[in-house]
């Protein structure tokens, strides 16, 4: 008999804490080599934001530390209320063990049960892992451009 490991446990992060501040200073380098460490009182601005919901993804084993985060966006405007999922980030030494798709699969069903006509998410060319996971979850590549204002990043 195969024992198989217990389901990542999502949760939404309803305030800030140490252990998250801690986590998210591994997390976002592995994300971003130019966003800033965040301090206690950014992730308490992010979790206060009404139309922020920060997940976040815990190893159900040993310590229940956190593994990943994803940040979702619901907003109303003037045709549907909308949803963007941004920032998703899981840890390296947990990757490939479901977390990225229980963190996409619990932003699902939250943007659903807000009532967002879309939800919509961007992903770099090179990260083809996520892109197995977003096209598994059910996304679909658009016919669109995203524009970005501001200097053009150099290459």
């Amino acid at each position: 008999m195969t024992h198989s490991a217990p389901p990542i446990e999502v949760s939404v992060a309803e305030s800030a804490f140490p252990e998250l501040v801690e986590a998210f200073g591994k997390l976002i380098p592995q994300l971003s080599g130019s966003a800033p460490p965040l301090t206690l009182a950014a992730v308490a601005d992010i979790i206060a934001a009404p139309a922020t919901t920060l997940l976040i993804a815990r190893d159900p084993v040993g310590e229940r530390r956190i593994v990943g985060t994803l940040t979702l966006v619901i907003f109303r405007i003037p045709t549907a209320i909308r949803a963007w999922i941004e920032d998703v980030v899981v840890d390296e030494s947990a990757r490939g063990r479901g977390v990225g798709e229980a963190l996409v699969q619990a932003a699902v069903k939250l943007a659903a049960e807000r009532g967002a006509k879309t939800l919509d998410l961007t992903s770099r060319t090179s990260r083809k892992a996520a892109h197995r996971l977003y096209e598994k979850s059910g996304f679909h590549v658009r016919e669109t451009s995203v524009y970005r204002y501001g200097p053009k990043p150099s290459s």
